[in-house]
């Protein structure tokens, strides 16, 4: 079995249904969910004037090769109303793939790890949550020294769920 770290976060309409949703789907489509962090919410990165996101990490075993991982993903988006009109726009849904077993995978439409994670603490505050100890496969950093490294200065916030 493949382990997959994925982010799944939004801000559009009721975040926390969409989640809870979107783990849904991700245990039906995707593979087993065998961990993951609390809920986070952050304001929005890179387009600020936006309502703040609520992410979460996952930890998934899979049978998918990444390529199908990530279709299947876009699926879910789909299903679940994702609509891309513009970069870091708000949205009901948006699942990231941050980590495939510790593969390093570069490819048009699909790079592993996640190419900004390292500058993105509301990603690296919940995978710390769950795998602080996981080594970037590009950096060799863990996680928690990646965090204590990261230059971003957004609140990220731990949701009392």
């Amino acid at each position: 079995m493949n382990k997959a770290y994925l982010l799944i976060g939004g801000n559009e309409g009721d975040s926390l249904n969409f989640l809870k949703q979107a783990r849904e789907y991700i245990s039906v489509l995707l593979g087993e969910i065998v961990g993951q962090s609390a809920i986070y919410e952050t304001a929005a990165w890179g387009k600020t004037n936006q309502p703040n996101f609520l992410n979460q990490v996952l930890l998934i075993e899979t049978s998918l090769a990444a390529e199908v991982l990530m279709s299947n993903i876009l699926i879910i988006e789909k299903k679940m109303g994702r609509v891309r009109n513009e970069k870091y726009g708000a949205r009901t849904i948006d699942i990231d793939i941050l980590f495939y077993n510790e593969e390093i995978i570069n490819l048009p439409d699909l790079k592993i790890p996640h190419p900004e994670i390292q500058n993105r603490k509301f990603a690296l505050v919940p995978m710390n949550e769950i795998a602080s100890l996981f080594v970037h496969p590009v950096f060799k950093k863990n996680i928690q020294t990646l965090l204590n490294e990261c230059g971003d200065v957004l609140d990220v916030k731990k949701m009392g769920i």
